[in-house]
C-alpha cells in the first residue's frame, strides 16, 4: 500500500529484480549507518530571533538519520524553537528570523520552497489539532494537496497511514465519523498518521505528549519507536524519563537557545561533559 503514494511523488527507491540483492542492498546500507553514521540534517551556525529577542546562539549540530533524536532543556532554552526552525513553521510568526544554514539533502531548508520542505518533514504538535472533518477525510487531505485523486489509492494510504500510527483497528469502522469525536490520545496519533500519508523523510515531534494521560503516552512513545525504524524521528520533550525511553541520542539546550550537549542518549545521562548540563539532569534547576 505505501507504494502507491511513492509512485505519485517520486519517493518510491529503485529496486533491483533478485529479491536478495535488494536485502543485500539495504543491509550494506544499514550497516554502513550504523557504524559509520549518516547525518539527514547538518545545522551550522544557526542564530534564531524574535523580533530583536535571541533565541537560538550559534547552534551547531549534525542529526543522525537513524533513530530517534530528542531535544530538552528548561522552558525558554529554545528546543521547541529549534525544531520549528527545520519546516520553517516559525515563518508565520511577524519578526521571527533564522540565520545560518540548515543543511538537508544538499539544500539550505533556509532558502528551498517551504512547500516542498513540509512535504518531505512533517510535523505533530503539543496539542492534537485534527481538522474539522472525518477521519478518512484528515488522512486523505495531504495526498489529495499533492494531487492524488484516485480513490483507491488514497484508502490505501488512508489504511496504511493509521496502521503506521497504531490507530486503524480503533477506528477501521467509523472512518466517516468526525476526528473530533477520538479521544484525546487518539487525535494525537491521527495527527501522526496524518503527517504520515504524504510519507516524510522526518517527523517532527514537539512535546506530543504533554496533554496526553499516561497510558496514552505510552501509545504514543511506542509508536515513535516504530517509526524510527523507517524513518527519522526528531521529538522535543520536557520529560527526562520520557528521552531516556524513547531516543537514541539526545541535545540539550540551556538558557539563552545554547546547545549546550549532544550525544548518545546514554553517555549524555550517565556521564554529562558539561557540568551545567549534570545540574539540569540532576534536577538542580530547570
Amino acid at each position: 500500500m505505501v507504494e502507491h503514494l511513492r509512485e505519485a511523488d517520486d519517493l518510491q527507491t529503485q529496486k533491483t529484480k533478485d529479491p536478495g540483492e535488494d536485502t543485500m542492498v539495504e543491509t550494506k546500507e544499514w550497516v554502513k549507518r550504523q557504524f559509520y553514521g549518516e547525518t539527514i540534517i547538518d545545522v551550522q551556525n544557526l542564530d534564531f530571533y524574535y523580533s530583536k529577542k535571541q533565541a537560538l546562539q550559534d547552534v551547531t549540530i549534525k542529526i543522525p538519520q537513524d533513530g530517534v533524536t530528542a531535544f530538552m532543556g528548561p522552558s525558554g532554552c529554545g528546543k521547541s524553537t529549534f525544531l520549528r526552525t527545520l519546516n520553517r513553521m516559525y515563518e508565520i510568526i511577524p519578526g521571527a528570523k533564522a540565520t545560518g544554514s540548515i543543511l538537508f539533502e544538499g539544500e539550505d531548508l533556509l532558502k528551498t520552497d517551504p512547500v516542498i520542505l513540509r512535504h518531505k518533514i512533517g510535523m505533530v504538535f503539543q496539542r492534537p489539532n485534527p481538522f474539522p472533518k472525518s477521519i478518512y477525510d484528515n488522512i486523505a487531505y495531504g495526498p489529495r494537496i499533492h494531487g492524488l485523486r484516485n480513490k483507491k489509492k488514497l484508502m490505501s494510504i488512508v489504511e496504511e497511514s493509521l496502521h503506521r500510527a497504531a490507530l486503524w483497528d480503533e477506528v477501521k469502522d467509523r472512518l466517516k465519523d468526525s476526528a473530533f469525536a477520538l479521544s484525546g490520545g487518539q487525535q494525537q496519533r491521527l495527527c501522526i498518521a496524518r503527517a504520515l500519508a504524504v510519507f516524510p523523510k522526518i517527523l517532527l515531534m514537539d512535546e506530543p505528549c504533554s496533554a496526553l494521560d499516561p497510558k496514552a503516552s505510552d501509545r504514543i512513545e511506542h509508536t515513535a519507536r516504530e517509526l524510527a525504524e523507517e524513518l527519522t524521528v526528531l521529538i522535543v520533550t520536557h520529560n527526562l524519563q520520557q528521552a531516556g525511553r524513547v531516543s537514541d541520542n539526545v541535545a540539550v539546550f540551556l538558557a539563552g537557545g545554547e546547545l549546550a550537549e549532544f550525544g548518545p542518549t546514554t553517555k549524555v545521562f550517565e556521564d554529562p561533559q558539561d557540568e551545567r548540563v549534570a545540574d539540569y539532569l540532576q534536577g538542580r534547576f530547570g
